[in-house]
């Protein structure tokens, strides 16, 4: 008995021993390996595809460079332009490209690239710009100005922020060169990290660019690892498999606040949930009766989800527009009132509810379209939740193929004209309808050079949307992180309504 005691005893520890290196082993010295909560895909390897959303510039930041975006100094830094100015009439915009920029191949940053980086960019608001903008000129290798068509005072909040990807910079050299589909494959960007490998929908690794022209980064490897499932990627933030973890919520969050050698954090976003009635432009749908749109947004309980979804750390809101932004009306949240919810869908013919099809939330956010599809369904609203891949879903919503409700959210940075321009106007990337007055709002503003005059107009969008309920909004989301005792700076924070880990050269292993 004491020999098998000690036996017992031994194999425990050898056990012991063989696994603590193993938790360990994917994230080598030197190496921050991020538990990613979306499958990653290609395109967001190429800023010239760049959706209307914030997700891809978890890659852009550390991959590649822009003329300006959004820094801890604020939303519209000076990046790989050293300055930038904008003429009297509001038609010319000078950009001075920065001394000593280069790309991950040694090239230099040139003006030429910075044309041909907007000449190919086809992603969010890319035909807004391009309708915008008359003719980019070479002024120097290192002189680039934009010429407008007329003055458009929101060309910075749509180049400028992490509204579009259009100001982040390509090597016109290497992708002739390559093709197309190989910089998808290889890609040359200018910023704090170098390409390494990719392994789609599992795996990005990129290793430090020392050049870089802001500071060499002092993580030497940053692995992005996708695990979507959230179970999956608490337990790798505990083992220590990963060192950062995104978007966790609920149960899940908690147990992570408790756990020993972790921490949790959530940065409140720009990014703004909302419920989309992707079938009130239809005239035989109940969605187009206004007074049923406003039945299910009397139904949603913003403050428990807010709770149940993120421990309450974001914010619930009425408005579909971030309040930190520029022009921004705040609205308040819609009361829970779910008794006056059923006395208007009676008033609009539908006392017992009626088949709303499916509701289909954005990756990886199932239990936020089960809990809103619950409420529903206590109105008598009958739905199914149904469930996509995430580049599926970004496909399908972008080509208009969705049918009954969706979940949408965007956390990319601008002000009010850049959020609700994709969203809520004509030919927006992911607008199913439009209405005229909003329409003919929009135009106006963006040819209003007072600003109190353009704030008016835009917060009279903002109003319409709202008191239309072309949407439901839910909530401003605090993203929370889990954080592993490897990590003296996660980049947390450091920019404002951001979610990810940034700026990269500032992150910092212990």
């Amino acid at each position: 008995m004491l020999v098998r005691s000690w036996l017992v005893l031994l194999l425990v520890v050898l056990v012991a021993l063989s696994s603590a290196p193993l938790a360990l082993a994917a994230s080598p010295e030197g190496t921050m390996t991020w538990g990613v909560h979306v499958t990653l895909v290609s395109r967001w390897l190429d800023p010239g595809e760049t959706e209307a959303l914030i997700t891809p510039f978890m890659v852009l930041y550390m991959l590649h460079d822009a003329l300006v975006k959004p820094m801890p100094a604020g939303i519209s830094t000076p990046s790989l332009a050293e300055s930038w100015s904008v003429s009297k009439d509001g038609l010319t915009y000078d950009f001075v490209l920065r001394k000593g920029a280069k790309f991950h191949n040694g090239d230099p940053v040139t003006a030429e690239d910075v044309k041909f980086t907007f000449e190919r960019y086809k992603g969010a608001a890319a035909r807004v710009l391009k309708d915008k903008v008359k003719e980019i000129q070479v002024a120097a290798p290192n002189r680039v100005r934009f010429v407008l068509k007329e003055p458009w005072p929101d060309f910075m909040a749509f180049y400028g922020t992490s509204a579009t990807g259009a100001a982040w910079i390509v090597p016109k050299k290497y992708v002739e060169k390559v093709g197309e589909e190989g910089f998808k494959k290889a890609p040359v960007g200018a910023g704090p990290f170098k390409f390494v490998s990719f392994n789609p929908g599992v795996e990005l690794v990129l290793e430090a660019f020392p050049d870089y022209w802001r500071k060499p980064p002092q993580v030497k490897r940053v692995v992005m690892r996708s695990i979507p499932d959230e179970s999956t990627r608490a337990a790798a933030v505990k083992t220590g498999e990963v060192d950062i973890a995104y978007l966790f919520g609920g149960a899940v969050a908690e147990e992570l606040r408790r756990s020993p050698g972790v921490k949790i954090t959530a940065p409140l976003l720009y990014g703004i949930y909302w419920l989309d009635f992707l079938d009130q432009w239809d005239p035989k749908s109940p969605w187009h009766d206004r007074r049923v749109r406003q039945a299910a947004s009397l139904a949603i309980d913003r403050a428990a989800i807010n709770q149940a979804e993120m421990l309450g750390l974001g914010k619930a809101t009425g408005g579909f527009v971030p309040p930190e932004f520029d022009f921004a009306l705040r609205i308040d949240p819609p009361p829970l009132d779910p008794k006056r919810a059923k006395q208007l869908l009676a008033e609009a013919g539908y006392p017992n509810g009626f088949d709303a099809g499916d509701l289909t939330p954005l990756p990886p956010y199932t239990s936020l379209g089960e809990t809103v599809g619950g409420y529903l369904q206590g109105l008598g609203i009958r739905n199914r939740v149904r469930t996509m891949e995430r580049a599926t879903y970004m496909t399908s919503w972008h080509e208009k193929k969705l049918k009954g409700l969706l979940i949408g959210a965007t956390g990319a940075a601008g002000n009010a004209a850049a959020r609700l321009e994709p969203f809520v106007t004509k030919g927006g990337l992911y607008a199913y309808g439009s209405l005229p007055e909003i329409d003919d709002l929009f135009q106006r503003q963006a040819k209003e050079l007072d600003r109190k005059q353009r704030e008016a107009l835009l917060r009279q969008i903002q109003k319409i949307v709202a008191d239309q309920v072309l949407v439901a909004p839910i909530f401003q989301q605090g993203f929370i992180w889990g954080i592993g005792s490897r990590v003296e700076v996660s980049g947390a924070g450091l920019i404002q309504g951001y979610p990810y880990a940034a700026p990269g050269e500032d992150l910092k292993l212990k």
